[in-house]
């Protein structure tokens, strides 16, 4: 019963924002560590962002001072604010949930970042 959808993903202009979302469901949200992670066309996928069930953050170096992880507990919800965006942001990205027993997936939403 556990689910997470993201949405937000979409085309963006190099230097551009936007704001992905990870809505959860069949978990409660203040008991995981959430992160987002993201995949390219021939990478592995990679981890991006997390945010522990207290809301002490951490980042991939590439994305430090320009991406921004939250949450909303009483919503159930996760986000990564994204900005100055790069064409190297271009992925699938995907939300994740981990407790001490469990991981969870989404099935991801595309950025693709280009003129």
């Amino acid at each position: 019963q556990v689910q997470l959808v993201e949405s937000g993903g979409g085309l963006v202009q190099p230097g551009g924002s936007l704001r992905l979302s990870c809505a959860a469901s069949g978990i409660i949200l203040n008991r995981y560590a959430m992160g987002w992670y993201r995949q390219a066309p021939g990478k592995q996928r990679e981890l991006v962002a997390t945010i522990t069930s207290g809301g002490s953050t951490n980042y991939v170096y590439s994305v430090k001072g320009r991406f921004t992880i939250s949450k909303d507990n009483a919503k159930n919800t996760v986000y990564v604010q994204m900005n100055s965006l790069k064409p190297e942001d271009t992925a699938v990205y995907y939300c994740n949930a981990t407790d001490i027993r469990m991981s969870y997936w989404g099935r991801g939403t595309q950025v693709t970042v280009a003129s």
